[in-house]
């Protein structure tokens, strides 16, 4: 089974704001996009369950043009606490790279 890895050329996370973190995912072509962007595993169950989150708190956005998928969860605690370990949410796309579609 492929992983998100290498059906992505691109795979990030960023802060998109105090209360929430992006992932987005730049697929390597639209047979990608078209095969994997509605994976199960890309869900908004899934990604709940692997960040730890509800998964009534996840966002699914498709931009088909582009061949991205944006996927956006809430954080369990606003940015910029005193034990904040990632404050802009770079680090958060590692865990979604080895997941297998």
């Amino acid at each position: 089974m492929p992983k998100v890895s290498d059906v992505c050329r691109h795979v990030r996370s960023k802060n998109a704001g105090p209360f929430w973190i992006t992932l987005d995912l730049s697929f390597h072509d639209q047979a990608a996009f078209d095969r994997y962007a509605q994976a199960p595993q890309l869900q908004p169950a899934a990604i709940g369950a692997l960040y730890g989150v509800d998964a009534a708190l996840v966002k699914h956005f498709p931009v088909p043009d582009l061949c991205v998928l944006k996927i956006s969860y809430a954080r369990s605690k606003p940015q910029g606490g005193s034990l904040e370990r990632d404050m802009h949410g770079g680090q958060q796309y590692v865990r979604l790279l080895d997941v297998e579609l």
